[in-house]
């Protein structure tokens, strides 16, 4: 928010408003009176001061690309069970230690 002299008015007034099944990942920043759109991922250490349409990944500094609709990006409900993951890890050691 910012006080302009010369229209002897503030600008910039509000907050953000974070429509639904926004994910916010950490660090992002989300700055005054803008609209995160619906089903929409903020990307780790993102800094938006701009509205984000919906089925967005906004990133960087007011960057974005629009969600593969195809994909679930944090969270399905047919979720990999922990030896799924644990098996991928190991194979993915496996790769490394071979270099």
């Amino acid at each position: 928010m910012r006080f302009n002299k010369q229209s002897n008015e503030w600008e910039n007034v509000g907050n953000p408003i974070i429509c639904k099944n926004v994910v916010i990942a950490d660090g992002a920043k989300i700055l005054g009176p803008v609209i995160i759109g619906e089903n929409s991922v903020v990307a780790a250490g993102a800094i938006i001061t701009k509205d984000i349409p919906a089925d967005s990944i906004p990133y960087g500094v007011n960057q974005l690309k629009p969600k593969d609709t195809n994909y679930d990006l944090v969270f399905n409900p047919k979720m990999l069970n922990s030896e799924k993951i644990i098996e991928a890890n190991k194979k993915l050691i496996e790769k490394f230690n071979k270099k």
